[in-house]
């Protein structure tokens, strides 16, 4: 999608909102002993009060209204009789679409364990590293700039602190379909010599990793693990490319 008027912006704000509002809901919502599903109905019950539809669940007939991804899982986890523990890892991906426009968010929260337990520190870093290396992706985006400024600049901010990336999951184009044109956007170093037109609207969205480098399928069809396994955090934005630089339409308000 390519922004052209100050309507269409809007649209997209509006349709960013709802998917911002809903995940940090969920995130909040989400405590040990609750499933997936039920976490997952909490998302569906806010994006229909908002009049939006789940994207994945349109689109591809995805088996829930969110993506929820615990510990091992890395994307586009089941909603199901997955039961949430103390100090677990979830990555919620929330898409919908209202009166046309698509949006894009997700993050990773840590499920924090009672005291005196705790969250290996490293785990603590890792969710601080994953959204750096998105704000760090973002800030490449802009009318005329490289598509693979993003990728290099998640890259060096990664191999600096000793991370990986997952390398077969990419940002992509959205805004009036859940993917479309740029189809995939590296956010590791790549060759890719396109460049972004004013208005283009994508996602940024790195999946920071200690060790992992591909994402691999497990038996559902759906979920995606690691290979080779280890901790794996994602955060994504939607953004849209101007003359001054990225504006981000995937904030809570």
């Amino acid at each position: 999608m390519t922004i052209t008027h100050q309507d269409e912006l809007e649209g997209l704000k509006h349709i960013g909102r709802i998917v911002a509002n809903t995940m940090q809901a969920m995130a909040k919502a989400m405590e040990p002993g609750m499933t997936t599903r039920e976490l997952d109905e909490i998302g569906r019950s806010l994006m229909q009060r908002e009049g939006a539809v789940s994207a994945p669940e349109a689109t591809y007939g995805f088996p829930g209204a969110t993506c929820i991804s615990v510990n091992e899982e890395i994307a586009h986890g089941i909603p199901g009789d997955r039961v949430l523990a103390a100090g677990d890892l979830v990555n919620i991906d929330v898409s919908a679409s209202k009166n046309g426009f698509f949006a894009d968010t997700g993050a990773s929260f840590r499920l924090a364990p009672p005291a005196p337990a705790r969250v290996p520190p490293e785990l603590d870093q890792l969710c601080h590293d994953g959204w750096r290396a998105m704000q760090i992706g973002i800030a490449e985006v802009g009318s005329g700039k490289p598509l693979a400024g993003i990728g290099k600049a998640i890259g060096r901010f990664a191999s600096k602190r000793g991370y990986t990336l997952i390398q077969n999951l990419a940002s992509h184009g959205v805004g009036r379909a859940l993917h479309e044109y740029p189809e995939e956007i590296a956010t590791w170093s790549s060759r890719d010599r396109r460049r972004m037109h004013k208005g283009l609207v994508l996602t940024v969205e790195p999946f920071l990793s200690r060790g992992g480098v591909l994402a691999t399928d497990g038996d559902d069809d759906w979920t995606l693990y690691s290979h080779p396994r280890a901790p794996v955090v994602q955060y994504e934005h939607t953004v849209v490319a101007t003359d001054r630089g990225p504006i981000i339409v995937t904030l809570p308000g």
